[in-house]
């Protein structure tokens, strides 16, 4: 059971059993609530917490738990609904409307749950997490001088360093002045687009392309243009096309295992789509998202585009969270020229600066040997989570087309039979304990076929991705 689930179950219980003690009672001991329902210590912890946070029971250290005093009675609910008219009282200027779709962002943050097979989640699953690094990292950063104090807004000098090698290679190409440290991928993104585009621009994106990214476009005013994606990345001859019918001045792209088709951008390609750009005088935001992922089968990996690109054409975004947990949100946004001082500015009015101990952690994380063990080691098991899914898809799901086997990642891309309704299979697969994503929210405009997306990270292990495709199967013979 996943430890959410308990703690949730172990809160219910226990507001259940208040009414046994009158207001300042005290609760049982820690000690004795582990013995009586049979969980961690960690699980009483949290469930105490979450009692105090909703005014139920208050903890006193040293002392123990007691029940709150009982709460004065519910004043009546507001009337919001001038809301609604305030909100959109001025809607007919808008160029585009100013509500935020979330939902393609938000299926994958959703707690899990209980007995529901996660192959919708963009993180990694707990096992793969290099927690005990990281915990380390925190400990030593908290110890350091000044770690507590205000950073330099562009980052600490070290981390920018950190990020500028890995970005520009061992000829140093991006150096630590042009990187920015932000607080995680989704944020430097929206940093980028805000930067880059006025409310009301096209702004050319890959097709199909991260939901998250078309999300942050459209909250931005922006127009997202579809570019169509093959096995070699995106099409430099619908690239071109694109900027010359829409005027469009940013393409946004993932050329290294592009979410969610996997693919990487042809050798041949890579140039061809920075001359594209630089002849349309337009900007190229790079994804690079999961460079860090690679599977053990991979080989030598290009490297960002941002390395070849002396012109500036290039704004680099990439981050540490998808190889590390989904709260270490440390990113770096590169950028050279300009353009650089606009990213800046906008960071700063947006969010000031990334907290200087999660930075200093970040620093002493990628410095410690267990880093590079830990890249290794979820290198082999991302291989092995990938072969177990697919062998598995094409044994029980041989009808999925799985067109392309990507060798980084975290999730596979299936091609679903024609006419396929897929938001019923996600109904059916869920009904049968299985959860995953269609593959309509990755498209900015109409699909060309029915899709879908599973990731093989966020998952216990084999055992259960071969159980969650066994799930499917069921889902699949109930609606296709």
């Amino acid at each position: 059971m996943h430890e959410r689930s308990s703690v949730d179950e172990l809160a219910r219980r226990l507001r259940r059993d208040l009414d046994r003690y009158s207001p300042g009672g005290k609760l049982p001991s820690s000690r004795a609530l582990v013995e009586r329902y049979r969980v961690s210590p960690v699980t009483v912890s949290r469930a105490l917490a979450q009692l105090a946070a909703e005014g139920l029971v208050v903890t006193r250290p040293g002392a123990g738990a007691f029940r709150a005093a009982l709460p004065a009675p519910a004043s009546a609910a507001g009337d919001t609904s001038w809301q609604e008219v305030a909100l959109s009282a001025d809607g007919a200027a808008d160029v585009l409307p100013r509500t935020v779709d979330a939902s393609g962002v938000t299926v994958s943050l959703a707690p899990p749950l209980p007995g529901v097979i996660e192959f919708n989640n963009g993180y990694l699953h707990p096992s793969l997490r290099p927690e005990r690094a990281m915990a380390a990292a925190l400990s030593r950063a908290g110890r350091r001088p000044g770690a507590w104090g205000l950073p330099p807004l562009d980052g600490l000098p070290e981390l920018r360093e950190w990020f500028a090698r890995g970005i520009g290679g061992p000829g140093g190409s991006v150096t630590a002045a042009e990187v920015l440290v932000t607080s995680g991928g989704q944020a430097a993104l929206t940093t980028a687009l805000r930067a880059l585009a006025p409310p009301g621009a096209p702004v050319l994106v890959e097709s199909p392309t991260y939901p998250g990214m078309l999300a942050i476009a459209r909250s931005a005013g922006l127009r997202p243009v579809p570019v169509p994606v093959d096995a070699d990345g995106v099409r430099p001859d619908l690239l071109a096309d694109a900027f010359r019918a829409s005027g469009a001045r940013v393409f946004v792209c993932q050329p290294l295992f592009q979410n969610p088709t996997g693919a990487v951008l042809a050798p041949g390609r890579r140039a061809e789509v920075l001359r594209i750009a630089r002849e349309a005088g337009a900007f190229v935001v790079e994804d690079d998202y999961v460079r860090r992922l690679v599977h053990a089968d991979a080989g030598p990996l290009p490297p960002p585009l941002a390395a070849d690109d002396p012109d500036g054409v290039v704004v680099h975004v990439g981050s540490l969270t998808k190889a590390t947990s989904p709260s270490f949100r440390v990113c770096a946004l590169a950028a050279r020229g300009p353009v650089l001082e606009r990213l800046r500015a906008i960071q700063v009015v947006d969010t000031f600066f990334v907290p200087r101990p999660l930075q200093e952690a970040a620093l002493e994380l990628v410095g410690s040997p267990a880093w590079l063990r830990h890249l290794r080691a979820l290198s082999a098991e991302l291989k092995a989570r990938r072969d177990t899914m697919a062998g598995a898809l094409r044994t029980h799901l041989p009808e999925l087309a799985l067109p392309h086997i990507p060798s980084g990642g975290y999730h596979l891309w299936l091609r679903l039979p024609d006419g396929t309704d897929e938001a019923a299979l996600t109904a059916a697969a869920l009904r049968a304990g299985v959860a995953i994503t269609p593959g309509r929210p990755y498209f900015s405009a109409e699909p060309p076929a029915p899709h879908a997306r599973l990731s093989f990270a966020a998952v216990a292990g084999p055992a259960e991705i071969t159980e969650g495709v066994r799930r499917l199967r069921a889902a699949c013979d109930e609606i296709l």
